[in-house]
């Protein structure tokens, strides 16, 4: 074997803190959008609902 050329046991991914920094993006984005939604969202929504029943006219006989 040529003693210039790199070992197999030398192959560490030399961007790890590419990896940790594209880790870190990856879960802002998952997160953060909850956290805003569940920030801004109101817990004092009005009730607008309609009720469920209501009187019928009563046909003329």
């Amino acid at each position: 074997m040529n003693s210039n050329s790199q070992s197999a046991n030398n192959d560490i991914y030399p961007h790890r803190l590419a990896d940790i920094v594209g880790t870190a993006i990856a879960l802002l984005t998952l997160t953060l959008p909850v956290f805003v939604i569940a920030h801004y969202s109101s817990t004092n929504v009005p009730n607008n609902q309609q009720p469920l029943s209501y009187n019928l006219p009563m046909p003329m006989k």
